[in-house]
């Protein structure tokens, strides 16, 4: 089986399983998952599951990817924060959804990794998406605020003061908070008296560093 067709494949069963927007699983359907996995891993790029990508970080299943994508209720044009870029593949797919109109800015703890996911996304043609390496607690304020912010490492303590001033009345805030073995992926609605919290079930993810 070629990758394409497995990439098609597992938008399939996605769709089978989860209940999100097409728009996502078409973005799923758009990037290419085996770019963004070390080579000894590519025939398993479009397994549903975690794969390792170095430095202790992993890439996340896809059904994940695509759950947070859901949440975080983007559109065309809107301005995403992400915290742990990793090798750069939930960025693409936040990219897609956005378009070229919007924009993703992403912060990475592991110079190597941002770098390499740099280089990826520049030379897959993600241009609308940036990368700096810093300490995710602090999110990015220069481009604050922003419509959405994701997190794809786990928040010990609940999400960081700092990304959550950076997002905007009305924006989503999606992530997992917890310590490792007691994480659950949340999402807030940042409102004027406060934050609107959701619950989405038990995760497991890489703490966030720093």
């Amino acid at each position: 089986m070629s990758l394409s067709d497995a990439r098609d494949r597992l938008v399939e069963r996605l769709r089978e399983r989860l209940d999100v927007d097409e728009a996502v699983l078409a973005a799923i359907g758009s990037v290419p998952r085996h770019e963004f996995v070390p080579d000894a891993t590519v025939e398993r790029a479009y397994a549903d599951r975690p794969l390792p990508i170095g430095s202790n970080q992993t890439i996340s299943a896809p059904h994940m990817v695509a759950l947070m994508a859901d949440l975080l209720d983007v559109s065309t044009g809107d301005r995403v924060l992400e915290i742990g870029t990793g090798c750069g593949y939930h960025a693409a797919v936040i990219a897609e959804l956005v378009g070229e109109s919007g924009h993703v800015y992403s912060v990475e703890y592991v110079d190597a990794l941002a770098a390499a996911a740099r280089e990826r996304l520049d030379r897959l043609g993600y241009a609308a998406v940036d990368v700096r390496v810093g300490d995710g607690r602090d999110g990015w304020p220069e481009y604050a605020p922003y419509d959405a912010a994701s997190l794809t490492c786990a928040a010990a303590e609940g999400i960081p003061n700092a990304i959550i001033e950076q997002t905007r009345l009305g924006g989503r805030i999606v992530g997992p908070v917890g310590r490792r073995g007691d994480q659950e992926l949340i999402r807030v609605t940042v409102q004027s008296d406060g934050l609107d919290r959701e619950r989405h079930g038990g995760v497991r993810f890489v703490p966030m560093v720093g």
